[in-house]
């Protein structure tokens, strides 16, 4: 299933899932309220609600709660998750991130999986514009997947980490490069360089449609993205140096993960402008849209602005 957050004409915000590719179900009023209005309600209880779905409500669904895709607005799927840690596990994407700065890999990296935090209160949706920051000259994107927690666990290992994953999305780790730089420099970061935004969407694919395109460290799904309509980054997930097992291992390692949290892939390789070089393409300026394209996990679309 495909679940989103939907804004209607009247201007409430539900959740729901994508219906036969044409129609979204708000999942509360379909179901007379059994469902919750929100995703991170659903999530907290997921388990039940599944069970709900498969069994009472999903091949009832007709005319109530069901509303056409082209006449609601698209939100983020989970405008509000608990966390956000975005870890660093393609090694193309490090190596030359790296090479361009001057520097050498570090062994320490084929250690452990790396994470931060970032700001999970700055969370965008598909086509919602991107401010870019005052003074921020070195806008960037950064092409990646992110998997959604959906059952509570601690210390758990690589190997079952699966049935704590709800699902995958699409997600952009907006960078303001040069604030990046002034921070990591003092040897702190990256927070401000990445404080004002990270976009997801257009919807959370459940983890049982993906299997279809199951490899052995991840899954076999190209990578795209674009600017103003113009191919720059083309990569592919199973090319990941490190699965999402090892990175839910290493986060909830004397740590309690919880239904709601994200957790991101960091770029992959050639997915963003720092890898690339300015002399491939300028950093990004107001009216740019950048379009992030996966298989299986749609497209996400946002256009910069100015503050």
């Amino acid at each position: 299933m495909k679940f989103v957050t939907f804004q209607k004409k009247d201007g409430s915000i539900r959740a729901g899932w994508i219906e036969n590719d044409h129609f979204v179900v708000d999942m509360h009023e379909a179901s007379n309220g059994v469902l919750p209005k929100d995703m991170l309600s659903f999530l907290e209880n997921h388990s039940f609600f599944m069970k709900y779905l498969s069994s009472e409500l999903k091949f009832s669904v007709k005319n109530k709660g069901l509303y056409l895709l082209k006449e609601v607005e698209l939100k983020a799927p989970l405008p509000n998750p608990k966390s956000f840690r975005d870890f660093y596990a393609f090694e193309e994407h490090v190596k030359t991130a790296r090479e361009n700065r001057g520097l050498e890999m570090i062994p320490e990296w084929y250690e452990i999986p790396v994470f931060y935090f970032s700001n999970h209160l700055a969370i965008k949706g598909p086509n919602e514009r991107i401010t870019r920051p005052k003074k921020c000259e070195w806008l960037d994107y950064e092409l990646e997947v992110a998997c959604v927690i959906g059952k509570e666990g601690r210390d758990i290992k690589a190997e079952h980490a699966d049935q704590y994953i709800f699902g995958y999305c699409i997600l952009n780790d907006w960078s303001a490069r040069d604030f990046q730089r002034e921070e990591m420099k003092v040897g702190l970061g990256p927070a401000k360089g990445k404080d004002f935004a990270t976009s997801i969407g257009p919807f959370i694919v459940t983890k049982d449609e993906m299997e279809e395109y199951r490899v052995e460290n991840g899954y076999d799904l190209t990578m795209r993205a674009k600017v103003n309509e113009v191919l720059l980054s083309e990569g592919n997930m199973k090319d990941i140096y490190y699965s999402f097992g090892e990175m839910i291992e290493r986060a909830s390692k004397g740590v309690t993960l919880y239904p709601g949290e994200i957790i991101g892939s960091g770029t992959v390789g050639s997915g963003c402008i720092l890898e690339l070089g300015t002399d491939v393409h300028r950093w990004l300026v107001p009216g740019d849209e950048v379009e992030l394209e996966i298989t299986s996990l749609g497209k996400l679309t946002n256009t910069i602005i100015n503050e």
